[in-house]
């Protein structure tokens, strides 16, 4: 027992579980978009692309804009958003190749939600591994997503080199159906997804699943992971590519804007489908980004982007509707994290959490309806492999870091548990004034705290041939 204790207090976790359970339990749709800036969407300021269905969360329920991604690449955040844990309780600190890396079997929202009588599919990217062919006749030692606790899947292949090949053909969206994955069996040319634009199948598979589950007696999560806006940039159907045609952009940055819209388009489908199966006003929604924005996105003037642990590399929009809950339009600038998911929705389902393990993330649920009972984060930390090439048009901002430390408005970046930047984020959002050298107790503290984290065992992510 002490030593289940001394983990958690040097990990930051704080253990949650909610003892009263609903009456009615919400269906809850988890929807993450891959690679969208901070200001990619107009209810977060941007100016060239209106996504009015998507912007309906924000009108409806509540905004917050200091919400981070538990990486700045794609695979460490997809875990900790499902583990509810830091990516380096799996030492997962870059994204998976697609050659047989994988997420081991762990605690997970839908395997938690199952217990608790819900219908569980993921729809979209995974990037956890166990999606090759080969993969599937091998469950008992690669798991995919049914090992994870989804009944149902549709995703992409994750197979190399298949995927890398339509990526540099710039054809991964326009002919995605062409390389998909449904419950551990290729989909072929006689499925009416097969030669389908990418983001209509998987907006078309969650109205499919949404139409099914609610006939029945079960609440559901259904889990949404769109691939867009990432790359390659590829034109949308119209009339999302004419929609977004400007003056003086240029062609990445128009397809980049078409992906936008059209999967704000779907969302719209998606939302409507709710509403004539009259179950919106019992259905959570939360919207999030897996990490930063990488070329075409609109970050703002935050420092740094995809692939760097400055803030435009892990700040993320973070969009929550929950009717009769969470007043709608509401904003907060309070601090949460992707980790924070797991215990928040099992919190809304009315699940606890288990006994015999522990998690860093922290029911933000109350917070969410009443922002009066704001929750206590402690020091959260970030380790990320070094990308020295970043996803934007400019250089890599120096000097390089591979971990966060952040602490309050305090947030301490090192290079190899060795500090390099410090700044104050409530001061100074856009990392502008580097105080490494003024505040020398702070650092040392903020130091000696990630240095005691990163001497933890961590479970070591699988590797499959």
């Amino acid at each position: 027992m002490k030593k289940v204790i001394i983990a958690i207090v040097l990990f930051g976790t704080v253990l949650v579980s909610c003892n009263t359970i609903p009456e009615n339990k919400p269906n809850i749709l988890l929807v993450m978009s891959d690679d969208l800036g901070w200001r990619d969407l107009s209810c977060f300021g941007d100016e060239y692309v209106q996504t009015p269905n998507i912007d309906r969360l924000a009108k409806e329920g509540k905004k917050l804009t200091q919400y981070y991604a538990a990486s700045a690449v794609c695979t460490p955040t997809r875990a900790s958003v499902l583990t509810g844990k830091y990516p380096l309780r799996f030492n997962i600190r870059k994204h998976f190749t697609d050659r047989g890396e994988y997420l081991p079997v762990c605690n997970t929202i839908p395997k938690l939600l199952k217990k608790a009588g819900y219908q569980t599919a993921h729809i979209g990217k995974w990037h956890l591994g166990g999606l090759r062919e080969k993969d599937f006749n091998s469950r008992d030692s690669v798991p995919g997503p049914h090992e994870h606790g989804f009944d149902h899947y549709l995703t992409q292949l994750e197979q190399q080199p298949i995927r890398g090949q339509m990526a540099r053909k710039r054809v991964l969206y326009r002919e995605g159906g062409k390389c998909l994955a449904r419950d551990d069996a290729t989909v072929g040319p006689d499925d009416s997804y097969y030669n389908m634009y990418l983001t209509d199948i998987f907006g078309e598979e969650t109205i499919r699943l949404i139409n099914k589950f609610h006939k029945t007696s079960k609440p559901f999560f259904i889990n949404l992971w769109w691939l867009a806006p990432h790359t390659p940039y590829e034109p949308a159907p119209e009339q999302q590519w004419s929609q977004t045609a400007a003056d003086s952009i240029t062609y990445d940055q128009h397809c980049f804007r078409s992906m936008v819209a059209r999967m704000d388009y779907q969302f719209g489908k998606i939302l409507k489908t709710l509403e004539e199966a009259g179950i919106t006003d019992n259905t959570l929604i939360i919207f999030v980004s897996d990490n930063g924005g990488a070329y075409e996105s609109n970050i703002g003037r935050l420092k740094g982007g995809k692939t760097d642990l400055h803030e435009g590399g892990i700040r993320v929009p973070f969009l929550v509707r929950y009717p009769g809950h969470i007043k709608p339009g509401t904003v907060s600038s309070e601090f949460c994290h992707s980790t924070d998911l797991l215990p928040t929705i099992c919190a809304a389902a009315g699940v606890s959490l288990p006994a015999d393990d522990c998690f860093d993330g922290v029911n933000i649920l109350p917070f969410l309806i009443d922002e009066t009972k704001y929750p206590d984060h402690g020091t959260v930390f970030w380790q990320m492999d070094l990308y020295r090439h970043l996803q934007r048009h400019y250089p890599k901002p120096k000097p390089y870091a591979t971990e966060i430390v952040r602490k309050g408005n305090w947030k301490m970046l090192a290079l190899y548990g060795k500090p390099v930047e410090l700044y104050d984020i409530e001061a100074d959002i856009l990392e502008q004034k580097n105080l490494l050298y003024e505040k020398a107790e702070i650092i040392e503290s903020l130091r000696k705290e990630l240095n005691i984290w990163l001497a933890q065992p961590r479970q070591q992510f699988g590797q499959a041939n």
